[in-house]
């Protein structure tokens, strides 16, 4: 599927340099609310994902592209005010996911036996992707990467391209000086 990651002009020269992008923490995300899309009201669902994000943001990584490059709000957001670079890859489907935008947080699934909450694989897929509604205009896909097999470096983790992760495009934006 072909997507694109926005970024600043000198990241973009440093990805394009080294082959390599990347890889973003839950943590250092731009939105406060990531990895909270359970609702917390219940005792029992707060309880099931405890912990959750610490878990997540110490094993797992992600990178963000858009189904488009050609949303200005993008540009002012992701690429430095228009001043940055859009990287178009060709990635592998099964190693994405797209984002999902919902108005409301969703609850845990039950077990049937004790009546907890218990999430399980495709609620804890539904959990990494779900966004707030107003995300939308990202148009996101993401890819995550466990980060014990990421490269690591100054603190920072990379993943190089491949053909998995495929360059095929650059475009330059509006006012960029390069």
């Amino acid at each position: 599927m072909k997507l694109y990651h926005l970024t600043g002009a000198q990241f973009a020269l440093s990805n394009l340099a080294l082959c390599r992008i990347k890889i973003s923490r839950f943590s250092d995300l731009n939105d406060p609310f990531e990895l909270m899309a359970v609702n917390l009201s219940d005792d029992d669902e707060r309880r099931a994902v405890a912990g959750f994000h610490d878990q997540i943001n110490a094993s797992k990584g992600v990178i963000c592209f858009s189904a488009t490059w050609d949303n200005p709000v993008l540009w002012g957001h992701y690429a430095d005010k228009h001043r940055g670079i859009a990287l178009g890859f060709e990635v592998t489907n099964d190693l994405i996911l797209e984002a999902r935008y919902e108005n409301s947080r969703f609850h845990l699934p039950r077990d049937p036996v004790t009546d907890h909450a218990k999430p399980n694989e495709e609620t804890i897929q539904r959990i990494l992707s779900t966004k707030f509604s107003d995300w939308k205009y990202e148009n996101e896909w993401r890819m995550f990467i466990e980060l014990k097999n990421a490269n690591l470096e100054s603190g920072l983790y990379f993943e190089d391209f491949s053909e998995s992760l495929k360059l095929t495009e650059v475009i330059l934006g509006p006012k960029c000086e390069m």
